[in-house]
């Protein structure tokens, strides 16, 4: 599937989550299936529990997430402490 039909995916709306980027048709944001899989679920176990969900809407999430961060030099997590 090519970039921009996986984009298409992902969708903004300042009435829906308050704007954060969504799935589309849901309102699932796109940091929260960022942070499932960071905390170890599968694509597989996100799409049992989401029903209608596809894999490229995971993908979309993921290539939405990399596009947001490209032109992003420096972005501190945490403070350092001397």
């Amino acid at each position: 599937m090519i970039e921009k039909e996986l984009l298409t995916r992902i969708t903004t709306n300042p009435k829906v989550m308050v704007g954060k980027p969504t799935i589309k048709g849901t309102r699932l944001t796109v940091d929260y299936i960022l942070t499932l899989l960071a905390h170890g679920a599968t694509v597989t176990e996100i799409l049992e529990e989401y029903e209608g969900l596809v894999e490229a809407h995971i993908r979309g999430c993921l290539l939405f997430a990399s596009r947001s961060l490209e032109s992003t030099s420096f972005m501190p997590l945490t403070a350092e402490i001397a």
